[in-house]
């Protein structure tokens, strides 16, 4: 079944996939990396130039939500041999519904970096350029929507489910970026960069009001008003018959074609300002602003509203787990029932979106010249609401030769995210990857013989519902210094 298989593959993008909205704190930021500079602008790598190649200087792939794990929607049969899920009849519901918060999210982001571009201008000048592809965004889901859905709609007869708190922000876009970082004096180093954007796709719902009414005969009565704004290649279908929304189709002809991925209609700017001060010989203190920014969005504008009220029967997955009732069935009598409630305005709209960024503040501590112990707090805002994330490490880093570092992550609360990085440098080759929030505790299942293939283990993450990977290679030439590559100046204690 086709829903069945698209529901089953939303809860494993939930469960396990690897994003990033806005810009999180990582292991990386205390490396010598010249990707370090994502994370805050004042900081610089001993190397005194890098380049980095087409798709190969950096992939970054981020995955966080703060409600469900791996271990959530899959657990061990009562026989644990097998792996059930949530849409099982001997799963635990109860369990599963007490780990959904009153709002959840689902916030994916990848960047790729096409180039980039590093050298030092002078003894305290530093410039860099980016051009990076990027696809950011989220989905807000209210806990009562879960709870409708998978226990019935008995607990909420005579009641009205706000779901007004129910978002989608999802983005594609390209940004080019310039910017600087520069001593001001022997303690202070700032850092600025500027970032033009260029959006490709997006999708973007202001939802003024939504709800669901469950009346008395177990029928439920949806009220919206809500607008979607589409910006891309997608055609509306209308039914011949009442004139209504058929389908969205996408249009494959306009993806092929090379001016889609080269446009400039939307426009956009943000932009990342950071310092670093040395407060001791030892002792560094860091701040950064990242991410914030907008994207007006002008070209091949789809806008979809619905301000009504409809009836329909019920969306109750407890029909499907007990087997009375398919999955297509349930499904398509929803959205048969939501298609009809939106309209196509008359007029395209263009309609801007916002990007979220963060605010950071880190502490370092030099053990040696070559060792370090560092402390990140991080703070997004989405949507206008904050998430907040702590960062410890230890990194060691050898001159320009090796870096290495170790990270402890306390996000979404969850306490148990350890990360690692590690860059080598080999001539005019750097090599690195990055891995945060790693799951350091697993789930084994024996998986039984079958036809064609024998028994073997399987381990899942326990409560894995966040991960971050980076990994490329820059081309590095010269060493400014042997010192580490985030300290803008060298202070003697005489001077303090």
């Amino acid at each position: 079944m086709k829903v069945q298989r698209f529901l089953t593959a939303v809860l494993l993008l939930a469960a396990g996939s690897m994003v990033m909205t806005g810009q999180q704190v990582s292991t990386m930021y205390y490396m010598n990396l010249p990707q370090n500079h994502f994370y805050n602008p004042a900081l610089r790598p001993t190397s005194r130039a890098y380049i980095g190649l087409p798709a190969m200087s950096g992939v970054n792939v981020n995955f966080n939500t703060n409600f469900i794990g791996f271990s959530d929607v899959f657990r061990k049969s009562e026989s644990g041999d097998s792996v059930i899920s949530v849409l099982h009849p001997d799963f635990d519901i109860d369990n599963f519904l007490e780990r959904i918060k009153s709002l959840n999210y689902i916030n994916p982001d990848v960047n790729l970096q096409l180039f980039g571009l590093g050298f030092s201008a002078g003894k305290d000048l530093y410039i860099f350029i980016d051009v990076n592809e990027k696809i950011s965004g989220g989905v807000s889901l209210p806990g009562d929507l879960f709870e409708l859905a998978l226990r019935g709609n008995e607990g909420f007869v005579g009641s009205m489910i706000d779901l007004q708190t129910l978002d989608i922000n999802l983005m594609y876009h390209r940004e080019i970026a310039a910017g600087f970082s520069k001593d001001i004096t022997r303690r202070l180093r700032i850092g600025a960069r500027g970032r033009v954007l260029f959006g490709i796709s997006a999708i973007n719902m202001v939802n003024r009001n939504l709800g669901i009414s469950v009346l008395d005969d177990y029928s439920h009565k949806m009220i919206t008003d809500v607008d979607i704004n589409i910006s891309g290649p997608v055609e509306v279908v209308l039914n011949s018959e009442n004139n209504m929304i058929d389908s969205l189709v996408i249009n494959e002809q306009r993806i092929e074609d090379p001016y889609f991925w080269l446009n400039t209609s939307n426009p956009g700017f943000g932009f990342d300002i950071g310092a670093v001060y040395q407060l001791t010989p030892k002792i560094s203190l860091s701040a950064a602003i990242n991410g914030f920014g907008y994207i007006k969005w002008n070209s091949e504008i789809t806008n979809l509203n619905a301000e009504n009220e409809f009836l329909f029967s019920g969306f109750d997955i407890s029909d499907l787990i007990e087997g009375t009732r398919e999955f297509d069935e349930i499904a398509d009598e929803l959205l048969d029932s939501l298609k009809n409630s939106f309209t196509v305005t008359d007029r395209s709209t263009p309609f801007t979106t916002k990007i979220p960024g963060s605010v950071s503040l880190g502490a370092s501590y030099n053990i040696s010249d070559n060792l370090l112990l560092g402390l990140v707090s991080n703070n997004m805002i989405i949507n206008g609401r904050l998430r907040s994330s702590m960062m410890m490490s230890a990194n060691a880093n050898l001159g320009s030769s090796l870096s290495f570092g170790l990270s402890y992550t306390a996000i979404n609360r969850s306490w148990d995210n350890l990360g690692a990085g590690l860059s080598l440098r080999i001539g005019a080759f750097q090599f690195y990857t990055v891995a945060d929030k790693i799951p350091v505790m697993y789930n084994k299942i024996v998986l039984p013989e079958s036809e064609g293939s024998s028994a073997f283990n399987l381990l899942l993450p326990d409560k894995w519902n966040m991960l971050t990977v980076r990994a490329g290679m820059n081309l590095v030439f010269g060493n400014r210094i042997k010192k580490r590559s985030d300290r803008p100046m060298i202070i003697t204690a005489e001077e303090i």
